[in-house]
């Protein structure tokens, strides 16, 4: 066991517990800028979060926080939208073998564009009036539902980042849904979306296995004590500031 990669884990699941910040958005930059490959780093990430999601998701599951038919609509785009994403890039890194250098970019356009999604989202969250697109019921938007998830699919398989914040910040604009039914609803989504992903990079040989078990080591019991101090400590500040950093290191990793 990495002491440091489990501390680190450990931080990183805190962090995510106590302001419900992705935790890709967090963790994958961090690989990458400690020396991790981009592509061993979208893949470990990916499969990381499908297990962390995965306690999430039985957890509402049980809450019946989850509405299931907005997850289907969103998987039916972005599974296949994740699935070309994974295969296109492999297919292009055998054709110019400059895969890490084109995802350590895109890692950084998408953490940048999910700051900012999130910092909005924390400035506009519980302002917002019901708009018309909101108003409508799922199934007369069940093409744009499907479009958003083959956009975001496709983000989410090359920089493993998204899968939580930028579905997120679709639901919040345009479906209605109360607070612990956003959360839910995403979570399973999210954990759908990174299971397909993270077994196609684990197929493709991008997955450090050792390095999935010593962030979980850290970041279960981080995600434990971090949903324990949620009550206690204001997040909406500590999230303002995290997408600020966020968006930084983006910027870096460009």
């Amino acid at each position: 066991m990495s002491i440091g990669i489990a501390m680190m884990g450990l931080l990183v699941g805190t962090l995510v517990g106590l302001t419900g910040v992705g935790a890709a958005s967090l963790l994958t930059p961090i690989l990458v800028l400690i020396g991790i490959h981009p592509s061993i780093a979208v893949g470990t990430d990916l499969v990381y979060n499908s297990i962390t999601k995965l306690f999430g998701f039985v957890q509402h599951a049980r809450q019946k926080t989850v509405n299931y038919r907005l997850v289907k609509y969103l998987a039916y785009g972005s599974i296949p939208g994740a699935v070309i994403a994974v295969l296109g890039l492999h297919v292009f890194s055998g054709w110019y073998h400059n895969e890490e250098q084109l995802i350590q970019y895109l890692l950084g356009v998408v953490l940048m564009v999910a700051a900012v999604g999130t910092f909005v989202r924390v400035v506009l969250d519980n302002r917002l009036k019901v708009n018309r697109w909101q108003a409508k019921p799922l199934e007369e938007k069940a093409g744009v539902t499907i479009l958003i998830g083959v956009i975001f699919g496709f983000i989410v398989g090359l920089t493993s980042i998204g899968s939580g914040s930028l579905f997120a910040l679709a639901m919040l604009y345009l479906y209605r849904l109360n607070g612990p039914e956003m959360v839910g609803t995403d979570i399973a989504h999210a954990f759908l979306l990174a299971t397909v992903a993270g077994a196609l990079n684990a197929g493709l040989g991008h997955v450090n296995y050792v390095l999935v078990g010593n962030l979980l080591i850290g970041s279960i019991p981080g995600v434990v004590i971090g949903s324990a101090l949620a009550t206690k400590v204001p997040s909406r500040p500590l999230r303002l500031v995290m997408s600020v950093l966020i968006f930084l290191s983006g910027l870096k990793l460009v």
